[in-house]
């Protein structure tokens, strides 16, 4: 058994059962965004979280204990990833990654916006030209320090 084993088992049971991220995220108490990331494998459970997830998912006490383990974050299968969603973000930060670099230290100085201190919201956002997808990033800024 391991925490790979665990994400498959997780999303086998939600496609079986036809369960949504947003539900899993009301039983556990947290945004849809960190949920889902947890779900799929890229952030830590409480021992109070697993045991929700455990029983949404019907996992054991062991795959419950592998969802409290600290995972190796930031994995894709590739490194240019292939599926066409996020290949999109992968041209996004490659087109604008250096205007956003710029704008961001133009705004705040010599630092990075944290992905530890973060939030992330995704809504469907009506047009009548085709709905859009709307995202927020957003995350503490950390300057770096002079020693």
């Amino acid at each position: 058994m391991n925490r790979i084993e665990v994400t498959e088992k997780i999303i086998t049971t939600k496609v079986s059962k036809g369960i949504s991220w947003a539900s899993v995220a009301e039983a556990v108490g947290q945004s849809k965004e960190w949920t889902t990331a947890l779900c799929l494998g890229q952030m830590t459970a409480s021992p109070e979280q697993a045991k929700v997830l455990g029983e949404v998912f019907g996992l054991t006490d062991e795959e419950q204990k592998w969802l409290q383990v600290v995972p190796y974050k930031g994995s894709l299968p590739t490194a240019v990833p292939t599926d066409p969603l996020i290949y999109r973000w992968y041209e996004i930060v490659n087109v604008y990654g250096t205007t956003i670099k710029e704008l961001i230290h133009e705004e705040f100085g010599d630092g990075i916006m944290s992905a530890i201190d973060f939030s992330m919201d995704i809504v469907r956002q009506p047009d009548p030209k085709g709905d859009r997808v709307n995202v927020v990033l957003s995350g503490k800024f950390l300057p770096y320090k002079t020693y």
